[in-house]
């Protein structure tokens, strides 16, 4: 096509020739423009739906990892601190096995010792479940006798074998105590 051609069809005065279809194009398959445009839509449709799900999945995934994070914050010493509850309950088993008379500076050491580690064990929120004269309750006592009795209501804690430990809100060891049946 010459230069002159070119404004020849910018001007209004020329004649209006229809483009020729492409050679690789099968009669009866063209699509008018505005099928074109409604597929284009569509495409754009999806992929504004598919951006979307991404992003949410993308706002999902940074809650989880926050959620995550805040446990392991939390609870991330658990089994250390599992670790150290049988130590103190030999510390409290050997308190009370000891008397006064006989060994006062070690009984005083002992009891020193305890006394540091509970306080030690509360910096990491770490609280021991109160257990005896309490009703048992299963999601934080581990019954390992049951007692006839008349000294305490049916179904109340009346020995604990070993301290049960709660770690903020969640339970870290289960108390195993006795509990009271009704006599027959």
């Amino acid at each position: 096509m010459e230069p002159k051609d070119i404004v020849d069809l910018l001007t209004p005065d020329a004649p209006v020739e229809e483009a020729a279809a492409p050679e690789t194009a099968e009669p009866g398959n063209e699509l008018t423009l505005e099928e074109q445009l409604a597929a284009k839509e569509k495409e754009a449709r999806e992929n504004w739906d598919r951006f979307l799900r991404e992003r949410a999945d993308l706002e999902n995934y940074r809650k989880r990892v926050g959620r995550e994070k805040e446990e392991l914050l939390n609870y991330g010493n658990k089994s250390l601190l599992e670790e150290i509850l049988p130590i103190i309950d030999n510390l409290e088993r050997a308190l009370a096995h000891a008397s006064d008379d006989s060994q006062g500076a070690v009984v005083e050491g002992i009891r020193m010792t305890h006394a540091m580690l509970l306080t030690a064990l509360k910096k990491f929120s770490v609280t021991p479940i109160e257990s005896v004269g309490a009703l048992f309750d299963s999601a934080f006592h581990q019954a390992m006798a049951q007692v006839p009795t008349d000294q305490y209501e049916p179904n109340t804690v009346v020995e604990e074998y070993q301290k049960g430990y709660m770690l903020k809100e969640r339970l870290l060891r289960p108390a195993m105590v006795t509990v009271a049946t009704p006599v027959k």
